[in-house]
């Protein structure tokens, strides 16, 4: 399995715990949306620091190519699967 079909189904896996296990609903709320645009800056920072200086090295054959800050575009996708599955299961459990 590919670096881009894993980070494709977190996505797809967090957002179905989102949605339907924990049911937060969070990809609806424009405070989730704020709060990952205040965190997506520095994980493009960090992503950066550990590609660009060879620290993390990814196959070419793994993905898809397209980088963004030096790491590839599925960093991003799997950067969101674990921030929208930490807060869901941060909120379901406070609920609980």
């Amino acid at each position: 399995m590919s670096y881009t079909q894993i980070a494709l189904l977190a996505v797809i896996l967090a957002l179905i715990l989102d949605l339907y296990l924990a049911k937060t609903h969070l990809v609806t709320r424009r405070g989730f949306w704020t709060s990952y645009a205040i965190i997506l800056p520095f994980q493009l920072l960090t992503n950066w620091w550990l590609t660009s200086r060879n620290i993390v090295m990814y196959s070419d054959n793994a993905i898809v190519g397209m980088r963004i800050a030096s790491a590839p575009v599925e960093d991003l996708l799997f950067g969101f699967a674990l921030i929208l599955s930490v807060l869901s299961l941060w909120i379901y459990q406070g609920r609980r």
